[in-house]
């Protein structure tokens, strides 16, 4: 039996080793992911993103725990911050869920992002189409601490909760831009903290101020204390909400269609430059024209036109 075979049959080593076959960019995965590809599209998928420290870990857990009780299997994807200098990762995420590891309901997969920006891995829509495959119902994605313009989660996630957190200095400035947009429910977790409540009046000036059309679904504002659980009934409900929303709506099916849309032109993209890569390095083209590019004898707009004539008149051929 192939190692899709297996997964489709709930086997849990299997999708262990697919995983790591894909995030290690074997080239032997693709062809299981093919396999699986016609058995995804059942899971929901539930993205947490926010800023470095504002306990998305904690709070991740948490949900975990308060599906696991409604009896979903959850499976969570979490990234962590690869270093730039030893490649290496922490995977710390994994060690703040641990309590879960002997529950036969939850699967959880460290990532690193080895460089990739967006607040995610390279490899983590693949490993979401895993998960799905297998049939665990719900998919949650943890990012990476992510900025104002790290918001690829949007592009995965059914529901994207943005986490924040009192006494981050400017709030607006923490909350604007690209995450503002990006956020379907918004969690002002520690709310413990002073100032929560300046927090989350600022959240709703500045969702009021981008206002949703009228159909459209308004994000809501939720206070959380995850450590102590506090708010998180509050927010699944919100979650659900936003789910019931999506499938009422008919935005859920537009949703798909941009999420495959996405997937296929990374794909694309990422297929495209191997195969011009490839020929770079077949006919030793890349170093000669580096050099020329740096002495100024081409520049680099030119010699990318004639690689790509050359590299599709090759595949003509």
């Amino acid at each position: 039996m192939s190692l899709a075979d297996k997964i489709l049959q709930g086997d849990i080593r299997s999708a262990a080793r697919l995983m790591r076959d894909i995030d290690d960019g074997m080239p032997s995965a693709t062809e299981e992911l093919k396999k699986l590809y016609p058995h995804t599209g059942r899971a929901y998928i539930i993205g947490i993103t926010g800023p470095p420290g504002a306990g998305k870990s904690t709070l991740t857990d948490k949900v975990i725990e308060a599906y696991r009780h409604k009896g979903k299997t959850v499976a969570v994807v979490a990234i962590d911050p690869t270093s730039p200098f030893t490649g290496g990762a922490i995977l710390g995420d994994r060690i703040r869920m641990n309590r879960h590891s002997s529950d036969d309901g939850v699967f959880i997969r460290s990532l690193g992002t080895r460089g990739h920006l967006g607040g995610l891995s390279n490899s983590t829509a693949d490993i979401v189409n895993v998960f799905d495959a297998m049939g665990w119902e719900i998919i949650i994605v943890e990012t990476v601490g992510v900025g104002q313009d790290e918001v690829e989660i949007v592009r995965t996630a059914h529901t994207s909760v943005v986490v924040s957190v009192p006494g981050l200095g400017d709030d607006i400035q923490a909350i604007k831009a690209g995450i503002l947009e990006i956020g379907d429910v918004f969690a002002v977790n520690k709310a413990d903290r002073p100032d929560a409540d300046r927090t989350v009046r600022d959240l709703e000036v500045m969702i009021e101020m981008n206002h949703p059309p009228e159909g459209k679904w308004w994000p809501p504002v939720v206070k959380t204390i995850a450590a102590r659980q506090d708010g998180i009934a509050e927010l699944i409900d919100k979650i659900e909400a936003h789910h019931a929303h999506l499938v009422q709506s008919g935005e859920l099916a537009h949703f798909e269609e941009n999420k495959s849309a996405t997937h296929f032109t990374e794909l694309l993209k990422d297929a495209l430059f191997r195969q011009v890569y490839s020929h770079l390095h077949a006919d030793n083209r890349l170093a000669e024209t580096i050099q020329a590019i740096a002495r100024r004898e081409v520049d680099p707009y030119s010699a990318v036109e004639q690689i790509l004539q050359h590299s599709l008149k090759l595949d003509t051929e």
